[in-house]
């Protein structure tokens, strides 16, 4: 079974339904996918989530109020990794890997910290630590006023060609999936998710102490011409975690995950099988 074509499946815990999808073989410590500002499970990219599928358990869900799961997204980094866990404890999972893209990105950091029995490894994508550089609003208002054919050319990728021919592949794979879609998120999702973010930034970690405080190995990946997160937040971070690599890839901007699919999962690989 693929993203596109796997049934959603949903888990009841406490009066909230969340809906998620599970991929690839059944033994194995699995890799739960935190999505990004508004990103549903179909935000995806088919590509990459596939080929993790190949060789481990992954698991992609809508976190509360997104998508088809039910409740309400709330506005605060810290209250939406801990709805991520409750997810996460809900089904059976002893030990997990994360991969955190953006927003999630920034739950995968508070995950590691109030649950190291739970998560062995993380890799975080195009994120920031607490306290870090954003321009969240800016950067998505330019966007759409770019009037582009779909609003995560401009917002993930390069004005370059070769970005942006990356990005209309990417965009072609992602709406790929027809049956079960998750629909597109609203206000009642931005709202909450961009107040969260400013937030996170906004408030300055004393000594980086969340960082400091993270054991697992981790996997920094960043674009290196993110507008909405810039560089400089991977490399904070690389310096202050005990344990990290970072990667940066060329002409990329915060989708860089997705335009450099196929060497982001070799890199996933690498890092998770070590």
């Amino acid at each position: 079974m693929s993203l596109e074509t796997t049934k959603n499946e949903y888990l009841d815990i406490g009066g909230v339904r969340f809906a998620y999808r599970r991929l690839g073989p059944t033994a194995g410590i699995p890799i739960v996918l935190l999505q990004h500002f508004t990103g549903t499970m179909d935000a995806w990219d088919p590509a990459v989530v596939n080929k993790l599928a190949e060789t481990r358990p992954v698991i992609v869900f809508n976190n509360l109020g997104i998508g088809t799961s039910t409740g309400k997204t709330p506005d605060t980094v810290e209250q939406t990794a801990t709805d991520a866990e409750t997810f996460i404890r809900g089904l059976g999972l002893a030990k997990v890997d994360l991969l955190g893209f953006s927003l999630g990105g920034m739950l995968a950091q508070i995950l590691a910290v109030q649950h190291p029995g739970l998560i062995r490894k993380i890799i975080i994508a195009g994120a920031a630590p607490r306290g870090g550089e954003e321009h969240l609003l800016a950067v998505v208002e330019e966007a759409f006023a770019q009037g582009a054919p779909d609003v995560r050319l401009p917002l993930f990728f390069t004005p370059s060609e070769e970005s942006q021919r990356a990005g209309r592949a990417f965009v072609a794979r992602a709406t790929t999936r027809t049956q079960e879609r998750d629909p597109d998120s609203g206000d009642e999702v931005s709202e909450p998710q961009a107040k969260a973010i400013i937030g996170w930034c906004a408030r300055k970690d004393e000594g980086e102490a969340t960082l400091r405080a993270i054991a697992q190995p981790t996997l920094i990946v960043h674009g290196s011409d993110d507008t909405m997160f810039p560089s400089i937040n991977a490399y904070n971070m690389f310096k202050a975690m005990k344990n990290a690599q970072l990667i940066l890839y060329p002409d990329s901007g915060h989708g860089a995950l997705f335009q450099y699919r196929e060497t982001f999962v070799t890199h996933c690989r690498t890092f998770l099988d070590a």
